[in-house]
């Protein structure tokens, strides 16, 4: 009798920390803002005790791994689906309205690139994201874990095209842009077929159409991140162009943007785009690339130091990227056609290297300067 008395108090209790973190997670405010679409708001919601089951109550045989933003267990869900549940770090109350707007935008994405968000909990502490499970862990698993093998040029190729797709989405496809504001090799997953799945939006952020930008605290990952936007806080679509373009020297050169560093002591950026300009690329190429690659190498090279450009107004945006690398894989015979397009969307993005080779190294020296010492200054990890 009296273990039931404590069983049934035990009980009430848990019910009432759940409803009280729901309530404090603003569960009302999630359905106000996707009630208009009812299934996404009965699809959205998921129970504690549904994941709970899913995960074995989060039994450390299921974690998957974990960073800055949270910890990602393995599970199956009742409909059996095998799902990502991450579990995040960070408990900042001022900022859960911003999560509830999240993941209101990020539920009515249906994107081949994009992992799919498959729900949300807010009956614990800080709420969790349930995701597609995808199998065949990270980019950078198949870049730098020498286990995995070499990742050919035509994957490479192919797979820097998805996360341009998958950005240029985010930034002009959807009613508010989405701003990844975290694009590494770490938050690209791969499925069996190598296809490419941008993932974790931790640090993601909307932006209003009617607005250029919006100031926030600085997020990001040193090395990937927009010098423009750590030193001014200001987000916009271009900080995620840079990302990518230092994703871009990353497949080219199967280096580590925040190991590297020249003899002269360079970072990896600025080092790329100082041999680019003096159009001796292949010391840092990596040989498998100069193999492989052929001429489509130059035009990539070309496309990652425009991303990289230190004014954030000389970069292209990611529809003109997108459009640049479909332009690569397209069929010989509408290559040409492909890239004058391209070339007359973007104007200043020529698919030759003739424009960047003519610039002198005392240019880009300068120009990089700032990008170095905030890569070498910077301290705020993920």
């Amino acid at each position: 009798m009296l273990g039931g008395c404590i069983k049934s108090t035990d009980t009430t209790t848990d019910t009432a920390l759940r409803e009280k973190f729901f309530s404090q997670n603003r569960g009302q405010l999630l359905k106000q803002l996707v009630s208009h679409r009812a299934d996404i708001a009965e699809r959205m919601l998921i129970s504690l005790g549904e994941l709970e089951k899913a995960t074995n109550n989060f039994d450390q045989a299921r974690r998957l791994g974990g960073g800055g933003h949270g910890t990602v267990y393995k599970g199956i869900l009742s409909d059996l689906h095998v799902v990502a549940i991450k579990k995040s770090n960070i408990v900042v109350k001022r900022e859960i309205d911003e999560f509830i707007n999240e993941v209101a935008i990020l539920s009515q994405i249906n994107h081949r690139n994009i992992v799919k968000l498959h729900g949300c909990c807010l009956e614990t502490e800080v709420p969790l994201l349930t995701y597609e499970f995808i199998s065949n862990g990270t980019l950078n698993d198949h870049l730098h874990n020498e286990e995995r093998g070499p990742l050919p040029w035509k994957d490479r190729l192919r797979i820097m095209g998805e996360i341009g797709k998958a950005l240029a989405y985010l930034h002009s496809a959807i009613s508010i842009p989405v701003i990844h504001r975290d694009i590494k090799p770490s938050n690209i997953l791969l499925d069996d077929a190598l296809t490419a799945k941008v993932s974790d939006f931790g640090a993601s952020r909307y932006i209003p159409v009617d607005k250029t930008g919006t100031t926030t605290a600085v997020q990001g990952t040193i090395g990937y991140l927009d010098p423009m936007y750590y030193y001014t806080g200001r987000l916009t679509e271009n900080s995620d162009v840079y990302s990518f373009g230092v994703l871009l020297v990353e497949l080219l050169t199967r280096k580590k943007p925040s190991l590297y560093r020249s003899p002269e002591g360079d970072g990896l950026v600025m080092q790329f785009v100082t041999l680019h300009a003096e159009g001796n690329l292949t010391e840092i190429l990596d040989p498998q690339v100069v193999e492989e690659g052929g001429s489509a190498v130059k035009e990539v090279a070309t496309l990652a130091a425009l991303c990289v450009k230190l004014k954030a107004e000389d970069r292209p945006t990611m529809r003109q990227v997108e459009m640049a690398l479909e332009a690569l894989q397209a069929p010989k015979e509408h290559v040409q056609g492909d890239l004058i397009e391209a070339t007359n969307e973007m104007k200043y993005v020529a698919m030759d290297t003739s424009t960047i080779q003519r610039a002198k190294r005392s240019e880009a020296t300068r120009c990089y300067s700032l990008e170095e010492e905030f890569l070498l200054s910077a301290r705020h990890p993920r």
